[in-house]
């Protein structure tokens, strides 16, 4: 055993020193070529431990983020000949992998075909093109909710298990796809025929990085899942799925772990508790009379304890953000994308140093004007136990004039 912990840990040290030397600036080529018998029987989990140490031995996740698309084109030959985990339909692994042969099909039966007729028409027919492409684009951008899955509810229960390296580079790739394909999506709405080769050439990176990511993800990222997650965290998966919505094509049926009978399905809560009643300085109440106070309220709120821990959301039947219950548990900076997790970083420190008490954003969001409220929650001895995130659509509140009575 302790050989072949040694080989493993040689050849994460060898896969390290083929992204050291893409990062010192050498070419693809010279790296494959070097590393070419290395990497022939490369594992999803080897690919895993070489970002993590990285991470942990202080390259920034930028920088790994950046070389993601060139080392996963270095491993594409040894990851192709791996053999994909079994899932059943209705599996969240068979959903996610069914949505990627979605996504696919309407990259190459679409997508690329509509780009060629873009590139060799003129006149009417080029914009015939650019506004058939714009629905195919429209119809991509769903890819969303399939990340929002991945980032929300799969990357959780990884982090759980120590797995931490992987879901940041891939979170702040997606990002980037998200940003691309909007930008591709705004070409096309206001396409310019003077602007051809450039509006090509970003639709074409847009569609290129989806597809990378989709490789990633069946050759990395779901044998990884598969061989960590136990049974009961992949149920949790499946039952949340719902609440963020699928990208272009819906589950192949019902799933459940085989040792829990379809009848028994029903009698798991979805949340809440029993107990003896609260009694607080201004009345008492029962646990579920709060849980239906707080989900009630016309806010979303969120809750992180003084080590940065997510111990609480409200469950409002129109949540603004995605939250999910896997959540709980997890530090609020790895729910954030990596491009914003310093900003989150330095409002918590604020709070905790006894800065601030307060901070306010508002923006728009999907047609919709949010205010976002941060509260450092303090006891009587004024000491930080946490954060409070209060968000609320104030759209209707900011158009309100004059007055209206009670009973008018």
């Amino acid at each position: 055993m302790s050989e072949l912990i040694t080989n493993r840990e040689y050849r994460i040290k060898l896969l390290k020193d083929v992204i050291m030397d893409l990062h010192r600036g050498k070419s693809v080529d010279e790296v494959k070529e070097r590393f070419r018998e290395v990497v022939k029987d490369l594992s999803h989990d080897e690919v895993a431990a070489m970002e993590q140490t990285l991470i942990q031995e202080g390259m920034p996740v930028e920088e790994i983020q950046r070389m993601c698309d060139v080392h996963a084109s270095i491993f594409k030959e040894s990851l192709e000949s791996k053999q994909e985990p079994e899932t059943a339909p209705g599996h969240p692994l068979h959903t996610f992998k069914l949505e990627n042969t979605a996504i696919n099909r309407i990259i190459s039966g679409e997508i690329m075909p509509g780009m060629q007729t873009l590139k060799a028409a003129g006149g009417d027919e080029e914009r015939q093109a650019a506004a058939k492409l714009l629905e195919s684009f429209k119809l991509l951008m769903e890819v969303d909710r399939h990340y929002q899955r991945k980032e929300n509810l799969l990357f959780p229960y990884l982090e759980k298990y120590g797995i931490t390296a992987p879901p940041k580079v891939m979170w702040g790739v997606d990002d980037e796809i998200r940003e691309a394909l909007k930008e591709a999506v705004n070409l096309l709405t206001n396409y310019e025929p003077d602007r051809k080769a450039e509006v090509a050439e970003k639709l074409e990176n847009a569609v290129s990085r989806v597809q990378e990511m989709a490789f990633k993800e069946e050759k990395i990222l779901f044998p990884m899942a598969i061989q960590t997650l136990t049974q009961d965290e992949w149920y949790e998966i499946y039952r949340q799925s719902d609440d963020i919505g699928y990208c272009l094509v819906k589950p192949a049926g019902e799933w459940r772990p085989q040792r829990i009978p379809l009848e028994e399905t029903a009698k798991i809560p979805a949340g809440g508790k029993t107990g003896d009643l609260l009694n607080f300085e201004t009345g008492t109440l029962s646990p579920k009379e709060v849980e239906l106070i707080f989900n009630h309220l016309p806010v979303d709120i969120t809750f992180v304890d003084k080590n940065d821990v997510v111990k609480y959301f409200s469950a409002g039947k129109e949540r603004i953000f995605t939250r999910t219950a896997a959540v709980i548990g997890r530090t609020v900076q790895n729910c954030h994308p990596p491009a914003s997790v310093h900003v989150v970083e330095r409002l918590l420190q604020d709070f905790k140093e006894g800065k601030k008490d307060s901070e306010e954003f508002w923006i728009n969001f999907q047609g919709k004007l949010v205010y976002i409220r941060y509260f450092a929650v303090r006891d009587e001895r004024g000491d930080y136990v946490g954060t409070l995130e209060v968000t609320q659509e104030i759209g209707r509140i900011k158009e309100l004039k004059g007055e209206k009575r009670l009973m008018d």
